[in-house]
């Protein structure tokens, strides 16, 4: 086995753990958040003390998962990490932009529900996979 294969191999079995570790830590940051947005109804009936412990863990989870995707981006290689670095700033842009525009509809009252911030996630969230594959799909 040649050097160039053997560091190849190598790099391949990196990214394959760092996409488990993302995976990883993204499952248990939603699980983390659904337990601080459920847990005061369902398991311990508004006690203040445990639901600022449960922000406080989906906190502390959230920035492993940050860490976890920070390691993922900085162990691409230059166009793989080029794609995460537009897709991020289209994600990021249109969440601000079209985010702003939403609440602003919603406090001047011209649409009649109230804008959730899960709607904002979701639109994110679309985009940013969106723009990976198109990425991803003008490198091939």
């Amino acid at each position: 086995m040649s050097d160039k294969t053997l560091e190849s191999s190598q790099w391949t079995n990196r990214q394959a753990s760092n996409n488990r570790t993302v995976a990883l830590w993204t499952t248990a940051w939603l699980a983390s958040l659904a337990l601080a947005n459920f847990g005061p109804t369902f398991f311990w009936d508004d006690a203040a003390h445990l639901s600022i412990l449960s922000v406080a863990l989906n906190l502390a989870v959230g920035i492993g998962m940050i860490l976890a995707n920070r390691r993922l981006i900085l162990d691409l290689d230059e166009m793989q990490r080029q794609v995460q670095v537009q897709a991020m700033a289209f994600a990021l842009g249109i969440g601000l932009v079209f985010g702003l525009a939403y609440s602003t509809l919603d406090v001047t009252k011209l649409i009649p529900f109230d804008a959730e911030i899960s709607h904002l996630v979701m639109l994110v969230a679309l985009v940013f996979l969106v723009s990976v594959k198109l990425g991803l799909r003008r490198l091939r």
